[in-house]
Order: structure tokens, then C-alpha cells, then sequence
């Protein structure tokens, strides 16, 4: 079994793999936190109600002695973890009402949780899942809410900061795995933006309770005193703050690519011609999982899973994007998730140890690949060499479809009037060695008057 990495945070279980199956190990502590959970029913009917991810307590047979003591559980394999700061503003606000709609399940079936982290739930498409058992536990009367402050800074901090003042999370958030910090928002928020109760309550207080905090541990004064809080006002908080943030509204600012699939270059023609090219390509294969590299509000992702594929994961640098092409899936309820993604600083291996988060190679695992108008982003855009955009986009799926750009195209001729024309290696016959260095050109076709291309590859 393969230890995850990842997981050692919670010292009552780890996570393994096996043979593509997700297991957890639980030791006497998980056990302890597990087992009356399982018993008055709050595991069984958390998965029944959609909150909990499919979880099955099996046998220690077949599986290193070293376990035999310990209870073992496998849960339902995610297609593709995601992390908070690759979602949109839609994404982690669903996030956030989800958690706090599962706690307030668990409190009224005398549960709780017992942090609250983004990193706990996942995307199944567009569905919703809570991953880490072990977050759960038996709830006492009187218990405080000992994931508050987690909350706000994975949930409640960026999307104040995303509604409030227009600035993207995903990118702090990334830079501090923790969240954005109550006192860093703080400092943004106005006079007026403190008005709302529960921005003050939430932020303006919190953050003064957490500077009295560092003053009285400076000075070794804390009070060890916790306040209790009926089950009743617990749950009336969680509502609250529910309802708060179901009326926060994305602050939208004008984005490059936010209506590319309605005004771009191409004709009906020519967008009927790309189309079929993608059609057919889904339709001979049939794939699993795809990626959509550059999928916009997801057109073509959409055109592949109602022809053959089954799950697929798209990526686009423009979060306004992004949003629309989650709300979309969401309300379609399709198998399709959207990330926010930038190729030239894609996720990488962070956390402890820099094997806390894995990156996104390391995480991408696609049967195929479409990026279409993708390439000309990194090798004229970002001046990425070309041959280095192809390796990289092949490295990602042994099957794909990519599409050339060449400089005769109006896109490319725009991106040149800043630079220059210092690209001399990109041509459409050295697109074509390089891709055949370690691939096979299965099929390609023009797909414009430019010349835009669409070749088929397989890696050999």
C-alpha cells in the first residue's frame, strides 16, 4: 500500500492506496471517533443523504499484518482531487453553503465537525462531496464551533475579498494554504463594507479576538475557559452565516476571454468544421477522463460527454469563465469540472515536506486531451518554445487532439503588433516534427481559412 502523503494531519487515520482503491487506516483514537458514529447511523445516513463519500468498513484479510489490528475503510475514488484555489467564486461559495448545510445535518443528528476545511470536500462533476470521515465526530452538549476560524479563512475570507473588492482568491490562496487570515482581510475591508453583521462579527471581532489572543500569549495570560453554546444558537449561527453568504455576489471585473465562445475569429463554417473534428474524435474513443485544456465556458466539454466520454476535467486561466462554465455543468448537472489553471504556473508539489498538495502533473493521469486555440497562448503569448509546448501537452494524455495556430491568422497577427515576429521557430512543418518526435499523427484537418489545423495525436 502507497501512503498519501498528504494525510498526516489527522493522527487517528491515514490514507492509502492500493491496486486504484482509496483505503484509510484507523487507529485506536479513529477507531474510538468512528465506530459511535457508525453505530447510531450518522455515517449511513450522511452518505444516503449525498453529504459523505461512499465509505465501506472491510475486512483486514489480504492486507499487511502490520494493520491486523486496526480497522480498515475504502472510500469511492475521486476522478480528479481538486484544490480550493483552483476553484471559481460559484465553486467555493457551493463549497462553503455544502459544509455548512452537512454540519448542521450532523448537529441535529448529534454529530459534529471538527474543522473545516475546504481540502475536505471535493467535485465530483459538479457534485459535492465530503471526503475525510474523520473530520466527524460525536457532538456534546455545549460544544463551541472548533472550525470557525478555519472556515472563515478557507471559505468565508476569499469570498468576502472576491465580493467585496474584486480581487481573485486563487492565487493567495495558493500562496498560503491556510486561507486568507482574518487580519489580512481586515485591513482591506472599508468602514462601510463592516456594516454587515456578520462581516463584523466575522472578521472586524474575530480578528480582534485573535490580536488579544497573540497579546495574552505573549504575555502567558490565555484563559483556558472556552465559551459553551447551545446546540439550538450553534445551529442559528451556522444558518446565519449560510444565508450570508448565499447573497454574496461576484464582483465581476471585464476579463480578456469572458464571451470568446460567442465573439472569436471563427465563421459558422469554419466552427462547424471543428466541431465535427471533436465529434468524431469523441465518438471513435469514447474516453473516461479528459481534460479541456483552455475549455472557456466549456462548449466542447459539453459536445464530448453527450458523445461518448464519460468524465472531464477542463481548465481555462479566466475565473469569469470558469464561473459560467461551472454553472452551467451545475445546472445540467453534468460530469465536467472546471479549474481555474495557469500553464505557465500550473499548481505545484506545496505543503509539508512539498508533498502536502501535489502539483498538477503529478495529478494529471487523462486517457486524452483536447486543446484547442491553446497553443499559440504559451509559444507566441508567453514565449514558452514550441517544442517545449508540445512535449509538455503530449506528456499529459497518450491521446489528443491539439490544435496550430499559424501566423497568418488574425489571433496570432495581434499578439505579434506588441512583440515583434522574434518567433522563427514556430512554423507549421516544425509543429509537425516536433509532434511526430515521440507521437503519431493519427489524423489532422483544417478548420479555418487561416489555416488552423487540428491534428490527432497517439503517443508511440
Amino acid at each position: 500500500m502507497i501512503e498519501e502523503k498528504g494525510s498526516f494531519r489527522d493522527p487517528a487515520g491515514k490514507i492509502y492506496y492500493k491496486d486504484n482503491r482509496v483505503f484509510r487506516r484507523l487507529n485506536k483514537d479513529g477507531i474510538k471517533r468512528f465506530l459511535p458514529l457508525k453505530e447510531c447511523g450518522v455515517i449511513k445516513q450522511s452518505i444516503k443523504e449525498g453529504y459523505l463519500i461512499d465509505t465501506y468498513e472491510i475486512s483486514n484479510e489480504g492486507h499487511n499484518q502490520e494493520y491486523q489490528e486496526e480497522l480498515i475503510l475504502e472510500h469511492e475514488k475521486i476522478p480528479y482531487i481538486s484544490y480550493p484555489y483552483e476553484w471559481s467564486f460559484a465553486q467555493l461559495k457551493d463549497a462553503a453553503i455544502f459544509h455548512l448545510d452537512f454540519h448542521i445535518f450532523l448537529l441535529k443528528n448529534n454529530a459534529t465537525l471538527i474543522d473545516a476545511s475546504a481540502y475536505n470536500i471535493q467535485f465530483i462533476g459538479s457534485k459535492l462531496k465530503f471526503i475525510d470521515v474523520l473530520s466527524i465526530q460525536k457532538y456534546n452538549e455545549g460544544d463551541y464551533w472548533k472550525g470557525h476560524k478555519q472556515f472563515c479563512e478557507n471559505f468565508l475570507n476569499p469570498l468576502i475579498l472576491k465580493s467585496k473588492k474584486g480581487v481573485k482568491f486563487n492565487n493567495w490562496f495558493k500562496g498560503n494554504l491556510e486561507g486568507i487570515e482574518t487580519n489580512e482581510l481586515n485591513n482591506l475591508l472599508n468602514f462601510f463594507d463592516k456594516f454587515s453583521y456578520n462581516i463584523f462579527v466575522h472578521v472586524y471581532l474575530l480578528n480582534k479576538l485573535e490580536l488579544k489572543y497573540t497579546i495574552e500569549k505573549n504575555l502567558k495570560t490565555i484563559s483556558k475557559k472556552k465559551n459553551k453554546i447551545s446546540k439550538k444558537n450553534f445551529i442559528a449561527m451556522l444558518l446565519q452565516l449560510k444565508m450570508f453568504i448565499a447573497n454574496l455576489k461576484d464582483f465581476k471585473n471585464i476579463s480578456t476571454w469572458d464571451d470568446y465562445s460567442i465573439n472569436n475569429s471563427y465563421s459558422s463554417v469554419d466552427k462547424n468544421k471543428k466541431l465535427e473534428f471533436v465529434l468524431k474524435f469523441c465518438k471513435e474513443n469514447k474516453f473516461d477522463l479528459l481534460a479541456d485544456l483552455g475549455c472557456n465556458d466549456g462548449e466542447y466539454s459539453t459536445l464530448c460527454l453527450k458523445n461518448g466520454c464519460k468524465k472531464i476535467i477542463g481548465f481555462d486561466f479566466d475565473t469569469n469563465a470558469i464561473n459560467r462554465a461551472y454553472l452551467k455543468a451545475s445546472k445540467s448537472k453534468l460530469n465536467f469540472l472546471p479549474l481555474y489553471f495557469d500553464a505557465t504556473n500550473p499548481g505545484s508539489n506545496i505543503g509539508w515536506y512539498q508533498n502536502e498538495r501535489k502539483g498538477f502533473l503529478e495529478r494529471a493521469n487523462f486517457d486524452a486531451i483536447i486543446a484547442l486555440a491553446f497553443e499559440h497562448h504559451l509559444a507566441i503569448g508567453k514565449n514558452i518554445p514550441l517544442r517545449d509546448v508540445i512535449n509538455w501537452l503530449v506528456s499529459l494524455a497518450p491521446r489528443g487532439l491539439v490544435e496550430f495556430v499559424p501566423k497568418e491568422d488574425i489571433t496570432i497577427k495581434k499578439m505579434l503588433e506588441f512583440k515583434g515576429d522574434i518567433f522563427p521557430d514556430y512554423t507549421q512543418i516544425n509543429f509537425e516534427k516536433y509532434l511526430l518526435e515521440n507521437n503519431k499523427i493519427i489524423s489532422k484537418g483544417v478548420v479555418s481559412n487561416s489555416g488552423r489545423t487540428i491534428y490527432e495525436y497517439k503517443r508511440v
